[in-house]
């Protein structure tokens, strides 16, 4: 029982690390996105950065859930620290839901009044954020079926890369065409992508947080 007790530490604690890991490099292109969105005025850029802000929230909580399913159990809590990890994932989902529906309203305004971006800055700082997003997802690509908080990262680092996505394909039509209004669309689609895949994340999370055993 020792012997399987300690594996299963461990292998909590390097989901530990590869959170940890990930968190940082999402700051990082955080930080990177905003200012690339102030500086090329892009509404892409700006939902990406939103995406990443939350991801941010989400990861913490996403750790803090890993750190406390090591705990063990105790007679008040008797399946241990392990639903935790459960309620970080529903916190990511909820909280992705949140920043997806924002993007889709600020898009549908630029859509009608859409104004100049410097679509050179778009692709430049696209570009960083998609690299990021990649290295982010070979990390957490080992462990995101371990379990829902893992798959919550996980899917919040593919969401991230396809919003990257996006936000190059906007900068490359208005490179070509001058049509502005393909970074709305492109902030709308980074919408549309977060969206139903959250709902789904929320929808399972929610299951077993009301099923009476883990």
């Amino acid at each position: 029982m020792s012997d399987h007790g300690h594996s299963h530490g461990a292998a909590l604690a390097d989901h530990r690390g590869k959170l940890a890991a990930v968190l940082g490099i999402t700051l990082t292109v955080l930080v990177v996105e905003v200012v690339g969105a102030v500086l090329s005025g892009s509404l892409a850029l700006l939902a990406d950065a939103a995406h990443m802000l939350t991801d941010v929230a989400g990861l913490t909580l996403g750790l803090i859930a890993a750190v406390l399913a090591r705990r063990p159990a105790t007679p008040a809590r008797t399946w241990g620290y392990h639903r935790a990890e459960v309620l970080g994932a529903a916190a990511q989902a909820a909280l992705l839901l949140a920043v997806g529906a924002f993007v889709l309203i600020e898009g549908v305004k630029r859509l009608f009044e859409p104004p100049e971006v410097a679509s050179g800055l778009m692709i430049v700082f696209g570009i960083v954020g998609l690299i990021g997003n990649l290295i982010g997802l070979l990390i957490l690509a080992s462990g995101r079926s371990a379990n829902l908080n893992m798959r919550a990262a996980f899917l919040e680092v593919v969401n991230d890369a396809l919003g990257s996505v996006a936000v190059l394909a906007a900068a490359a039509v208005i490179t070509t065409t001058g049509w502005y209004r393909a970074d709305a669309i492109a902030s709308i689609l980074i919408g549309v992508l977060i969206i139903p895949r959250t709902i789904r994340l929320l929808r399972e999370t929610i299951d077993v947080l009301l099923e009476s055993t883990p």
